[in-house]
């Protein structure tokens, strides 16, 4: 559906996966789902109804340590406007992660949710060692998790990504300790947050009681704070709608300067545009 109004020029989607053709980029045999594909076509005329210049690969865990398919998008889209976020794990040499680099990688996904991911235990020797290349590691947890890794991830030599509000449900409330926990993390300095919040929902359709979350949020850290759709929505039945996921913003966050920092600004610091 088309969104009242467009993102503002040079809006960055900061989360979004591609998947297929499976017959060039096959799914890890260790995976946990099955997505349907998602190719750079259609994700292409999602970008352009909602108004997204710029846009972040984000390597999903069905895909494991092999980026080829996340990199392959960037490749398509072009780093004058793409970035990725890669799945490494201690098997990466340097001259691989240069390799990387050059086609496009500012970040390190670690998935503690769904996982298939890089082990937990080398979050520290990965962050050491990628901190040269001036990247970030991104985190996908849930809230509870938050609570045992923050004061780990705070401690980190590399500025840290936090998927999905913290996956921090809305019905909880912002006393809960998993919801001040991630505020702790965002006051250490050195953590950003995306916004991207239908996943945090504790009522399902229409997505909209994570709001308090997300005004919350974006108050006390807009300098911290990104934006994305999470196209394609992987494993999310019903599957919500680009446009409104960014009207929501739109109506949570009303100050036009402060919504300019975090589909723009935050983004171009994060990600090197």
């Amino acid at each position: 559906m088309h969104p009242k109004q467009k993102a503002p020029a040079l809006t960055c989607d900061s989360h979004f996966h591609i998947f297929g053709p499976y017959d060039r980029f096959p799914l890890a045999a260790t995976r946990t789902y099955d997505p349907p594909p998602a190719l750079v076509p259609g994700y292409l005329a999602m970008a352009e109804e909602l108004g997204i210049e710029r846009m972040v690969v984000v390597q999903a865990s069905v895909s494991g340590t092999d980026n080829a398919v996340t990199l392959d998008a960037v490749r398509q889209f072009g780093q004058h406007r793409a970035r990725a976020v890669c799945v490494i794990d201690d098997s990466f040499d340097d001259a691989a992660l240069k390799q990387m680099h050059d086609a496009g990688t500012r970040g390190i996904r670690f998935n503690v949710s769904t996982g298939n991911g890089t082990p937990i235990e080398q979050l520290e020797p990965i962050a050491r060692r990628i901190a040269p290349l001036g990247w970030h590691i991104q985190v996908y947890i849930e809230g509870e998790t938050l609570l045992d890794l923050g004061a780990t991830l705070a401690k980190l030599p590399v500025p840290i990504v936090i998927d999905h509000c913290g996956g921090v449900k809305a019905g909880l409330g912002l006393e809960h300790p998993q919801f001040q926990a991630l505020l702790r993390l965002l006051d250490s300095g050195n953590a950003f947050i995306k916004t991207c919040s239908y996943r945090v929902s504790s009522t399902g359709q229409p997505w909209s009681d994570p709001a308090p979350n997300v005004k919350a949020l974006v108050a006390r850290f807009p300098d911290h704070c990104v934006w994305g759709t999470d196209w394609p929505h992987p494993q999310m039945r019903p599957c919500p709608d680009a446009g409104l996921l960014l009207d929501q913003f739109f109506e949570w966050v009303p100050d036009a300067a402060v919504r300019q920092r975090v589909f723009v600004d935050n983004a171009a610091k994060i990600y090197g545009f």
